[in-house]
């Protein structure tokens, strides 16, 4: 130790702390560090604890883990007085001091925690009855028995959060399903070991379930939505794999009013998009980039879904005359279209939409190589009310966080 060195003791008692100028953490030297020091705030890297009483202090309801800072009171141990307070950097470890301090938390976000121990969640089983909301995002550690443990633990859940989860499989939704009755949105999105089997565990246990997300799900051929309840409404599927087969088991609950099937996919090479038909109650749908859509289905879309409100086309290069013409003829609630960057509309086809679509307010039209000035310009004559613009929207519908809010 150098003669410089400054050893630290309780201002109260005189009692040696054992801390020393030399562990002090300047790792962030910079404005901030200088405001705290005028405020008489010293960061050490580490404190020897049995020169303290520790106290643990626990937020009562900690949403997101990322931004909670567990952290515990040290006091000196001979007189009791305050000296400040240490931080754990490992989250996970304070899981079971959080459900003991806050038996009636109904929400725990972990998203991010790739490092997340399944033992962890251990605690789960007899303190997390309350909880109703349950992220896991990107938490790339849990496995099957980690959701089985949550299934025993925590039977009213109402929102599940997995995306990322790279290890689950059927038989973790399985145990999930079984134990969570109550579910009603689940994000299993980029879960690749996830198959059709494990989507029908999910919707045949749970009844109420209106919202789920399996965007990047390769593996699904949408069989296992077979039978799905008339409560399940939402679906975001982006860039999966269906089969016309499976087109028609996703729409066969009758309640679907969103979906996403942005990038489709097909295992067969074929167009079975026309058996999204029989989806009576949709109001908004995402075909952006579906290289497989033809006119004949965007003809049965057009004439089977009298209530689509909202239809990304863009990036659908199958359309051609025909299709535009049949969304001009059929779609009378229509108020929002996306025909970006679509090789095959032309000005005649802007004249069909033009001439139908009596409630259409935007169109979002931009690098449509056969349209011209003109055929703009005789659109904006005959339907000056609909708001032309340039901008390609990706996403449609209403926002996924507020779907996966508690309300």
């Amino acid at each position: 130790m150098s003669q410089r060195d400054v050893e630290y003791s309780c201002g109260s008692c005189g009692y040696p702390l054992n801390l020393s100028s030399s562990n002090r953490s300047t790792s962030e030297v910079g404005s901030s560090y200088k405001k705290s020091l005028k405020k008489g705030l010293i960061s050490f890297i580490s404190v020897d604890l049995s020169r303290f009483t520790q106290v643990d202090e626990v937020s009562c309801f900690p949403l997101a883990w990322r931004s909670y800072r567990p952290k515990t009171k040290l006091l000196c141990r001979k007189c009791g007085a305050s000296i400040g307070y240490g931080y754990d950097k490992e989250h996970a470890k304070c899981i079971p001091k959080i459900l003991a301090h806050s038996p009636c938390l109904n929400r725990i976000s972990l998203a991010g925690l790739t490092e997340l121990p399944e033992s962890a969640l251990s605690t789960l089983r007899m303190s997390g009855s309350s909880l109703k909301s349950l992220s896991f995002y990107c938490c790339s550690g849990i496995t099957d028995d980690g959701l089985a443990q949550v299934a025993i633990g925590c039977p009213n859940l109402v929102v599940v959060e997995l995306q990322s989860c790279f290890n689950i499989t059927d038989v973790g939704l399985g145990s999930l399903s079984k134990g969570c009755h109550a579910l009603k949105s689940v994000n299993i999105g980029s879960c690749m070991g996830i198959s059709d089997q494990g989507v029908s565990a999910i919707l045949s246990n749970c009844s109420n379930i209106c919202t789920l997300i399996i965007t990047g799900c390769r593996r699904l051929s949408g069989v296992g939505f077979r039978g799905c309840s008339s409560s399940f409404c939402y679906l975001e599927a982006e860039s999966c794999m269906f089969s016309p087969d499976g087109l028609l088991d996703v729409v066969s609950g009758s309640g679907l009013k969103y979906l996403n099937l942005h990038k489709l996919g097909s295992s067969t090479g074929l167009d079975g998009l026309g058996n999204l038909a029989f989806a009576k109650s949709l109001c908004i749908l995402n075909l952006r980039m579906c290289r497989y859509l033809t006119d004949d289905s965007v003809t049965a879309i057009a004439s089977g879904c009298p209530l689509l409100e909202e239809w990304n086309l863009a990036v659908c290069h199958g359309v051609h005359l025909p299709g535009w013409s049949a969304i001009g003829l059929y779609c009378n609630k229509l108020r929002v279209l996306h025909v970006n960057r679509c090789r095959h509309i032309c000005d005649q086809s802007l004249l069909a939409l033009g001439n139908g679509c009596p409630r259409l307010e935007v169109l979002h039209i931009n690098g449509c190589a056969k349209i011209t000035n003109n055929g703009l310009a005789l659109f904006t004559i005959s339907r000056p009310h609909v708001n032309l613009r340039v901008d390609e929207v990706l996403s449609i519908g209403p926002s996924i966080e507020n779907l996966f809010r508690l309300h």
